[in-house]
């Protein structure tokens, strides 16, 4: 059986702390140019019947929408599911469905004692308000959405 190549998992200068985002965020303690990679994240991905499991339990706040359909979710591992969210983040993150995992890349420089972000939208140019931010959303409806 050919062995896949292996990849850095994570920089050794990240760590994880309060946030003054709200709860735990990433951070960095060493310099990170743009473009880096800065974590691989193995991903935890659930069927489609355990998605209102989740999004009924603490691990709202924490999962990923997965599958084309997006009716699926995904915890990642390592720090992937700590990264708060701002609208001019400094990293991204991108998903790679058949090998589970999500990477995070520098999108701009990163300096010691910085917060590494994402957009919790995906795109770094979708400015729409995330779910909690948005005081139309109501997580009962968006959970009743989702029941087959």
């Amino acid at each position: 059986m050919a062995q896949k190549k292996q990849v850095m998992q994570r920089l050794t200068g990240i760590y994880f702390g309060p946030s003054e985002k709200g709860g735990r965020g990433v951070f960095s303690a060493i310099y990170i140019s743009e473009g880096t990679l800065i974590e691989v994240c193995p991903m935890i991905v659930l069927p489609e019947e355990d998605f209102q499991k989740i999004h009924d339990s603490t691990l709202h706040d924490y999962y990923f929408l997965w599958g084309d359909d997006e009716n699926q979710c995904a915890i990642a591992l390592g720090f992937g599911s700590l990264y708060n969210h701002d609208y001019e983040p400094n990293a991204r993150y991108f998903v790679d469905p058949e090998e589970e995992t999500m990477e995070i890349y520098a999108t701009k420089e990163i300096f010691p004692g910085d917060e590494i972000t994402v957009t919790y939208n995906g795109h770094p140019d979708d400015k729409s308000l995330v779910w909690f931010e948005d005081p139309n959303y109501d997580k009962e409806k968006k959970s009743n959405d989702n029941e087959g």
